[in-house]
């Protein structure tokens, strides 16, 4: 994770009896900050996994994990406690443990690893929205571009709803070009988002991916890593790094990429 906290998967897959044991032993203690996630979001991204794995379709059920076993230390941020905060472990940590798992498998490589996650608003309105990105290359396949990855399906509100509801002027939403990383077949390209505030507001952003960037698999390289800017009026770029809170007035750009 951006902040140094590690998650540890031993894969442990028995063909004889058709096991599996995902043992996430030497995964990093709770974490201060809100991406704690409980063991059912881990269960879920274990879940998901096997079910695009597997060449058939399986319905989802609790049944899927009849043969499988999955080990969460107690206390780590897969099992933290229950006053630990947890907002954002169902929607930055699930996508890294389903880039772990799949990586352990040699299945894919990473996607983007977050769902970029954008609110803001006054004491009359707010707004949330998450910003795809691009999508893991396979061994025969490459990666798709602006698209929310694996298990989130959330969709974009249209440009024209967007201003027409919101103190707002969207002045880019385009794909991130040549962002994903290269290789024999390339990752999914990211994207950029720019939005101008009409009046003042509170932005949060939540995200992951800003330190450490999309690992590539194979021989393939990394794919870009994110970035989240304030443009002030004066042209000024002001770094925001993977998760803040500011408030902007009038005129004041934010800039997700």
């Amino acid at each position: 994770m951006d902040d140094g906290s590690v998650l540890h998967l031993k894969l442990t897959l028995d063909s004889l009896r058709g096991e599996a044991t995902f043992d996430f032993e030497g995964t990093s203690p709770e974490v201060y900050g809100n991406w704690n996630a409980p063991e059912a979001v881990t269960t879920a991204a274990v879940i998901y996994c096997l079910r695009c794995l597997v060449d058939v379709d399986i319905p989802l059920n609790q049944g899927c994990l009849a043969p499988v076993k999955i080990i969460i230390p107690k206390g780590s941020f897969l099992s933290p406690s229950d006053k630990a905060a947890v907002v954002g472990g169902n929607v930055l940590t699930s996508q890294r443990v389903t880039d772990v798992v799949l990586m352990a498998f040699q299945a894919c490589a990473c996607s983007q690893g977050c769902m970029n996650n954008l609110t803001f608003g006054d004491d009359t309105f707010g707004y949330y929205e998450t910003i795809g990105g691009g999508c893991g290359a396979g061994p025969s396949w490459g990666g798709t571009s602006g698209v929310q990855c694996h298990m989130t399906n959330t969709r974009m509100t249209d440009p024209e709803i967007f201003e027409q509801r919101y103190p707002v002027l969207l002045h880019r939403f385009s794909i991130r070009e040549n962002s994903g990383g290269s290789g024999v077949h390339r990752g999914g390209d990211g994207l950029v988002r720019e939005i101008e505030f009409r009046r003042p507001v509170v932005v949060s952003i939540l995200s992951e991916r800003r330190v450490h960037a999309p690992r590539g698999l194979k021989g393939g390289e990394n794919g870009a890593r994110g970035a989240n800017y304030l443009v002030r009026t004066d042209g000024r770029r002001v770094y925001l790094g993977g998760k803040n809170t500011v408030t902007v007035n009038a005129g004041f750009d934010s800039c997700e990429e």
